[in-house]
């Protein structure tokens, strides 16, 4: 099981991570897509991805807006891994 962060290791992390925030024991970062078609193929790549790693953010869309909000449940707040799948999130967005 992967380790909670600590406040000043989450702030570290935000730090890198552009556009995300702390709501909680959440991070949470909106995306704009042009067309809402374009968000819907961002979410399925993300849901692959989440499947492969076994890791699964919070999604909303809301035509062209999606919501992702992540947290390790079994960790009881935020990981590494929540912030490395945010960074990989990122890089999707920028592809699409």
């Amino acid at each position: 099981m992967a380790k909670k962060l600590s406040l000043s290791e989450i702030d570290q992390a935000l730090a890198g991570l552009p556009g995300w925030k702390l709501d909680g024991k959440f991070i949470v970062k909106k995306y704009r897509f042009r067309e809402f078609l374009s968000g819907v193929a961002f979410v399925n790549e993300i849901a692959e991805l989440s499947e492969e790693k076994n890791h699964h953010p919070f999604i909303a869309i809301d035509y062209k807006l999606v919501t992702l909000r992540m947290t390790s449940w079994n960790a009881g707040g935020l990981t590494d891994l929540d912030v490395a799948l945010a960074k990989i999130y990122d890089e999707i967005y920028e592809k699409i």
